[in-house]
């Protein structure tokens, strides 16, 4: 059905699965690692700069 390279193929799309699968993983895992940082920050009266002041 691949004809000779057909190992190599499957391998490289294993590969490439492989790693878009860790890159996901990665990012779902960092956004949650700067979402708890924030809400830190937050609790801790650090406050972001778009957010405007309070007191204008």
């Amino acid at each position: 059905m691949l004809g000779e390279h057909g190992f190599f193929i499957l391998a490289c799309y294993g590969v490439s699965a492989l790693v878009l699968g860790a890159l996901a993983l990665w990012i779902i895992v960092d956004g949650r690692l700067v979402r708890r940082q924030l809400e830190e920050l937050e609790a801790r009266g650090v406050r972001r700069r778009s957010a405007g002041r309070a007191d204008t």
